[in-house]
């Protein structure tokens, strides 16, 4: 049953992913290319991500926006962000869709 849990989790979180935005561009930072890695462990879910700049002002703001939307998933216990830079992001990580909308082609 736990696998049947932790599969539904992941799928929440990839949910909620979809409503944490970059405050500098209304795109959100799963269709940005910014979410590299979701870890599900029971209620812990361990999230890898980036920015689009290490010297992000809003960096605060958005790993806060992610911790806090994921921890309101039910059976989420804890969220731990981990900010890397490694690969460092670029914009060929934005989502076929949302990069069909700019001017990134």
């Amino acid at each position: 049953m736990l696998g049947v849990l932790a599969v539904t989790t992941k799928k929440a979180v990839l949910e909620v992913l979809k409503t944490v935005f970059d405050p500098e561009m209304p795109i959100s930072i799963l269709d940005l290319g910014l979410i590299y890695d979701i870890d599900v462990k029971g209620d812990l879910v361990h999230i890898k991500m980036t920015l689009t700049t290490p010297h992000c002002p809003m960096s605060a703001v958005i790993v806060k926006d992610v911790k806090q939307k994921i921890e309101s998933i039910e059976g989420v216990n804890k969220a731990d962000v981990e900010l890397v830079w490694d690969p460092i992001w670029n914009h060929y990580m934005i989502s076929k869709e949302v990069m069909g909308k700019t001017n990134h082609k």
